[in-house]
């Protein structure tokens, strides 16, 4: 088993195109320590099967165009459509250990381009099954130009590490296509799906996919779907983009993303150089032939596209880059709400906390509690592990200049023991361009504070860290739920507690109710479409939110993307709350079984955790503890 060492990894090296047209590529194979590969699987352990791709920008162009390329005719439409693809027939030799020469049966066309950038890119596989260690994958693209000019004008919009934020990794087409780089050398213009005509141009298709359910077309009633593969149909209707669509940075990423740090060298393009595929992607209700929703406007090429479309204009809400994806809530020209918990007074058990803290907008100048819509302030504890909480608003305090105090009508329990604490959050409606027609209402939010303190404890201690806010917001972007006013996780899991569910809002007819604790909700929303039960919380004025289509991008293995400091490892700190679940196969959980039951929805799995618990409590981690042969690393081993 040492000597198998799984993993994969693929180097192209050089390329080449001779007078004919013959292509030819070298490439390496090795393990993740460099030891060479056998292609075969003979010398070493599991075959690797290899893939190539020959692509070229043809000159005045900024996408590829794919030399190898397939026609697939549609058994639904009995139409043909070009699609670009790997190639096929093609003849290896082997040029020393893990070393080979891979040449084309496709030939570059009578004339190609011998000045244009041209690229060879691969997707491979390595089976490991015999060992019970799966398939592993790397793919690698190789840049040239024919006649040895230097490589330059190549398409570098959009890194993969911004698509890894969320993907977790990037692996399309069971798995062996994982670059960007990769994908574009057949996601081309030239590249139709002939059973529902749709392009997969990988800048239309990725924004329609990532827009889905919001698209304008999905909302007019058609579905944006394409069947692939052994005619799998795949409807992308459903797709929630975890982040606010309008924030195209989140992929177009202006910043180094990864690591190392990496930045797109043409990142900027979606400023600088606006076209109708692209744009009419999202904005798919647009007619660029009639001028239908883009003004009464005929738009026959791109060269004019950028004339109106600039980067970024005088005003919010114009028709600039920027200016047209502005979210209101999100304005540079909103005054802010910011506040600061100062102290808590009156902390015995018993006592009614009575809170200091400041209002102000975010140039310091002093707000009044009644200049809010809202304002609330959520009582909690103990922190070792919430069981209950108040919120009372709080837009009724007193005191001038930007200090103010309130007083909480509860009291905190006569058993209270340990850290409790206080988070607030609140907003104000301001309107932005005031008086034009572009006038719009945002919610002026502050950003989420939480105050700890101690009722018995000398030294307060705050809630042990189980997540973290920037793990969150790799995908969400900017963390806001409930209108916006919850956005930070250590306010958020004071209401979502052990015992917290959606009693207040649910119809006694749908009874029983649905816990909201925060470790099962935030568990089973990412499990989503792989839930084995129904998932809906009733919310505020009796909204139905339905989790059981949620679609999570990455894979759930990966614990490490929510979860910090080895928190999902077992075991867990003492002092932790059984779990009240009114919907779960049993209730109360406790801790360790609340969490896993959260994602290991099934039948077997409860009876499984029901079994392993007893009258002294659970007993999970002398199978799953961290050196255990069960442990949480092992069995959600990827």
């Amino acid at each position: 088993m040492d000597f198998v060492r799984p993993g994969l990894q693929v180097v192209l090296e050089s390329a080449s195109i001779d007078p004919q047209g013959v292509i030819q590529v070298q490439f390496k194979l090795t393990d993740p320590k460099g030891l060479p590969l056998d292609r075969l699987g003979v010398t070493t352990p599991g075959n690797v099967n290899t893939s190539f791709i020959a692509a070229t920008i043809p000159a005045g162009a900024t996408q590829y165009t794919s030399y190898t390329t397939r026609v697939q005719t549609s058994p639904i439409t009995n139409q043909s459509a070009t699609q670009a693809g790997s190639d096929s027939g093609g003849t290896y030799q082997q040029v020393a250990d893990g070393e080979y020469t891979y040449t084309f049966k496709t030939k570059a066309p009578t004339g190609y381009d011998r000045t244009a950038l041209h690229t060879i890119g691969v997707y491979s596989s390595r089976n490991l099954s015999e060992f019970d260690l799966g398939t592993q994958f790397a793919d690698g693209v190789f840049h040239f130009v024919p006649d040895g000019s230097a490589v330059q004008n190549g398409r570098d919009i959009v890194r993969t590490e911004s698509c890894n934020r969320c993907h977790d990794p990037l692996a399309m087409h069971g798995g062996s296509r994982r670059s960007v780089a990769l994908c574009i050398l057949c996601h081309t213009p030239q590249t139709t799906d002939p059973d529902t005509g749709n392009t997969v141009n990988f800048p239309v298709m990725i924004h329609k996919i990532h827009r889905g359910a919001d698209l304008p077309s999905v909302i007019a009633g058609t579905p944006y779907q394409i069947i692939g593969f052994q005619q799998t149909v795949v409807d992308y209707s459903t797709v929630e983009f975890p982040a606010d669509v309008r924030r195209c940075e989140v992929c177009h990423a202006q910043g180094p993303v990864g690591t190392p740090p990496t930045v797109a060298a043409q990142a900027t393009n979606y400023l600088l150089k606006p076209n109708r595929a692209a744009c009419g992607a999202c904005h798919d209700n647009v007619n660029f032939a009639t001028g239908e929703n883009h003004v009464d406007l005929p738009q026959v090429s791109d060269n004019q596209c950028s004339t109106c479309h600039i980067p970024q204009g005088e005003l919010e809400f114009d028709a600039s880059i920027k200016g047209a994806h502005t979210i209101p809530n999100y304005s540079s020209s909103l005054p802010g709400v910011v506040f600061e918990i100062l102290s808590v007074q009156n902390t015995a058990p018993g006592q009614s906390p009575t809170v200091t803290f400041t209002l102000k907008d975010k140039s310091g100048n002093p707000l009044l509690p009644s200049d809010l819509n809202f304002l609330e302030l959520n009582l909690g504890g103990p922190t070792s592990d919430y069981a209950s909480r108040v919120s009372e608003v709080a837009t009724t305090a007193t005191g001038s200049a930007g200090q103010y105090t309130y007083t909480f009508k509860a009291a905190i329990p006569q058993n209270a023991q340990g850290t409790f604490a206080v988070g607030i959050d609140g907003y104000r409606s301001v309107k932005l361009l005031p008086g034009t027609r572009k006038e719009v209402t945002a919610r002026d939010t502050g950003v989420n504070q939480v105050f700890y303190f101690g009722v018995t404890d000398a030294t307060p201690v705050p809630r042990r860290t189980v997540v973290a806010q920037a793990n969150c917001e790799k995908c969400h972007e900017k963390l806001a739920l409930h209108g916006g006013i919850r956005n930070r996780i250590e306010n958020c899991v004071i209401c979502h507690n052990a015992t917290a569910d959606d009693t207040p809002f649910r119809p006694a007819n749908q009874l029983p109710t649905e816990s909201i604790h925060f470790k099962t909700m935030i568990h089973k929303i990412h499990t989503g479409e792989n839930l084995e039960t129904d998932f809906t919380i009733i919310g505020f004025r009796g909204t139905v939110v339905k989790f059981n289509e949620v679609r999570y991008p990455g894979d759930r293995r990966d614990c490490g993307q929510c979860h910090v400091n080895n928190s999902e490892q077992l075991p867990l700190p003492d002092g932790l709350q059984a779990s009240v679940q009114p919907r779960g196969w049993f209730s109360p959980q406790e801790p360790i079984t609340a969490a896993c039951l959260g994602c290991h929805t099934g039948k077997p799995e409860a009876s499984h955790a029901l079994l392993m618990t007893s009258t002294l409590g659970e007993s999970c981690e002398v199978c799953h503890g961290q050196s255990a042969d069960f442990s949480i690393n092992k069995v959600h081993a990827r």
